[in-house]
């Protein structure tokens, strides 16, 4: 019974064991720069670090643009994206851009899950808005969700040179 019971011990013991081929493996397997930043993120810089499908009303909820949210050396979170106009009238029609878009390029601060704030300039070119010519605007703007929404849209809606209300959303991954 002992022989038994130690043969046994001996057969887990030796299944336990890695081949040299598996420890070869395990050894060699190293994760990439990217790999390694994204595990020194924290659970909500995971969320918010990445690319965003980008969008403002004028321009169109379909065809939507993207922005990348990326952790850079010194620990701020870069914020760089656009939407360009692709005017389609159906699936058999050419797509041509009109010129307009919206462009943000700057720096994220997160706040909470439901708030960044994006310090930078954002700058749209709408064609029926301010004579077809770019508006610039710089500082700091508030992103916020609301309700069930799977957006932060800006706060600062009113559109500087004309009279509406810019709806500029960045979307959840």
């Amino acid at each position: 019974m002992k022989r038994l019971v130690l043969g046994l011990m001996l057969v887990s013991l030796l299944a336990a064991v890695p081949t040299t081929m598996e420890a070869k493996k395990k050894k060699t397997t190293r994760k990439t720069v990217q790999e390694q930043k994204y595990d020194n993120l924290s659970a909500l810089e995971r969320k918010i670090v990445g690319k965003h499908m980008l969008s403002l009303q004028w321009i169109s909820w379909k065809y939507f643009g993207s922005v990348t949210i990326k952790k850079e050396a010194n620990g701020t979170l870069s914020c760089k994206g656009q939407q360009l106009a692709v005017n389609c009238k159906d699936a058999d029609d050419e797509c041509k851009t009109n010129g307009d878009y919206v462009k943000l390029d700057g720096v994220i601060d997160i706040v909470d899950a439901n708030h960044l704030v994006f310090v930078g300039e954002i700058r749209e070119k709408i064609y029926h808005m301010n004579n077809g010519q770019e508006v610039l605007r710089e500082g700091t703007f508030h992103f916020d969700v609301t309700g069930n929404r799977k957006f932060w849209r800006m706060q600062e809606m009113r559109n500087p040179v004309d009279e509406c209300v810019d709806y500029i959303d960045i979307y959840f991954k």
